[in-house]
């Protein structure tokens, strides 16, 4: 399986890198915890310090943010 993953976080269990499953375990523990995955994230922002937190509202907060600063 390819790796396209831009999650950096390579050190966490769901990272395709560390199994061969792809993306689904990364997926599957993000919805029980309604947060959306680290690589939505690396699409909006590379600063860290941006992310408050990995909620579905944080998220929706920081695309907000980032398109009234296009």
């Amino acid at each position: 399986m390819e790796n396209y993953c831009t999650c950096k976080d390579i050190s966490c269990k769901y990272h395709p890198l560390n199994h061969n499953q792809g993306c689904t375990p990364c997926v599957v523990k993000n919805l029980k915890q309604r947060h959306v995955p680290n690589c939505y994230f690396n699409l909006v922002t590379e600063d860290k310090n941006k992310i408050k937190g990995y909620s579905i509202q944080d998220f929706a907060h920081l695309v907000i943010e980032s398109e009234n600063q296009s």
